[in-house]
């Protein structure tokens, strides 16, 4: 044979290509299976660690963003050993012990002195997913504790004042001598801005039945329409500001939409928005809590398999008129509600303990059926 002739090709019996073909069925067969199993163990791990991969999203893309924003809000008073401290802590740290929170809603304007709108104690259980919310009607007749800022203040009063008179100081220290309980943590919020955070969500659901609408001469003319999907940012604001109904329907409304909004905000489509919204809160929100507090705390939320479950109660009483009107509080509720924030900042203590009260003067109560607070019904 001809060296320098090409060499015959090699020609292939029917089994053998039959053999071949069917190696060649068996490798692909083998490729797609190993890919369906690795798209398998990622969907099955990204839907179990579904949590965990929103925490290591938030650490990585947000967090530092989110802390130099923070870091503006944060205003301490004078509380030793309180304010989230000088070191961070850790999600394990943060779901050992219940801690307490005064909210205080104001809507000042511009430079005018502002008053609490809305006050309300909440104690924070991580350990088990729970808040307890107790409003303090705005016109509640206390005495003032504290030191004033400005003059003509009255030692005893409405305690909205004590915003005006001393600051969110000494709305906790009045607060505190009122309840009988420290208060760990404050944070104030400027309703003013709660529009464009409501919008910047896309808005927030809100279980309103019937019309509501402001009628009074003295007040800011608005209508809310009943059974929309989806309400904005100014009408979510005339929902808490609403008053032409009564105190326990009003503080029922702020709770119900601090609910909506944790909802809201606890979506996937939503965490990347936290910047967004941090930065629109801006001036609105100041706090003594520390910016690695608050990132802690939100990422024992992002971990909880469901929005806390909030259980609430507004301090009873009746109005009164002297030289003006008050809310004249019921000294034996006041008592038992100092109970029942005992109860809850014990850590041992079980579910049977932390039942609430959350009847109004008349004896209705105003939650569903899975304790979460029954829809508004407006006028």
């Amino acid at each position: 044979m001809d060296k320098n002739q090409p060499a015959e090709a090699h020609v292939l019996t029917r089994a053998q290509r039959h053999q071949k073909k069917k190696k060649k069925k068996t490798n692909k067969g083998r490729a797609w299976l190993i890919a369906l199993c690795v798209l398998l163990v990622l969907g099955l791990g990204g839907y179990i660690f579904r949590k965990e991969l929103m925490v290591l999203a938030f650490d990585t893309f947000l967090a530092d963003t989110v802390k130099n924003t923070l870091d503006d809000s944060y205003q301490p008073i004078d509380q030793p050993g309180k304010g989230g401290g000088a070191e961070e802590l850790t999600v394990a740290e943060l779901t050992k012990e219940p801690f307490s929170v005064l909210l205080l809603g104001t809507d000042q304007r511009e430079d005018e002195i502002a008053r609490t709108d809305s006050i309300i104690y909440s104690v924070v259980r991580p350990a088990d997913n729970k808040v307890l919310l107790v409003s303090i009607p705005r016109d509640s007749y206390v005495k003032m504790v504290g030191t004033p800022t400005i003059k003509g203040t009255r030692s005893e009063t409405k305690i909205n004042a004590a915003y005006a008179y001393g600051g969110a100081q000494m709305s906790v220290d009045t607060v505190e001598a009122l309840l009988k309980h420290d208060v760990d943590y404050y944070a104030t919020i400027n309703f003013n801005g709660l529009t464009d955070v409501v919008n910047a969500l896309g808005g927030v659901e809100l279980p309103i039945t019937e019309k509501i609408e402001n009628k009074q001469a003295d007040h800011e003319k608005f209508t809310i329409e009943p059974n929309k999907p989806i309400y904005d940012g100014t009408e979510a604001l005339n929902y808490v500001r609403y008053r032409e109904d009564s105190d326990f329907k009003r503080t029922e409304r702020h709770r119900i939409f601090l609910k909506q909004m944790l909802d809201r905000m606890k979506s996937v489509e939503n965490l990347t928005k936290i910047p967004e919204l941090i930065g629109i809160a801006g001036q609105n929100f100041k706090t003594n809590m520390t910016s690695d507090f608050m990132l802690s705390l939100a990422k024992t939320v992002i971990l909880s398999d469901s929005t806390p479950t909030i259980s609430s109660h507004m301090l009873q009483g009746e109005g009164v008129s002297r030289d003006a009107w008050y809310y004249e509080l019921d000294d034996e509720d006041l008592e038992e509600t100092i109970d029942s924030i005992s109860k809850w900042l014990d850590p041992n203590s079980t579910e049977a303990d932390l039942v609430v009260d959350d009847t109004d003067a008349g004896g209705d109560s105003h939650t569903d059926q899975e304790g979460q607070p029954a829809g508004d019904v407006g006028q």
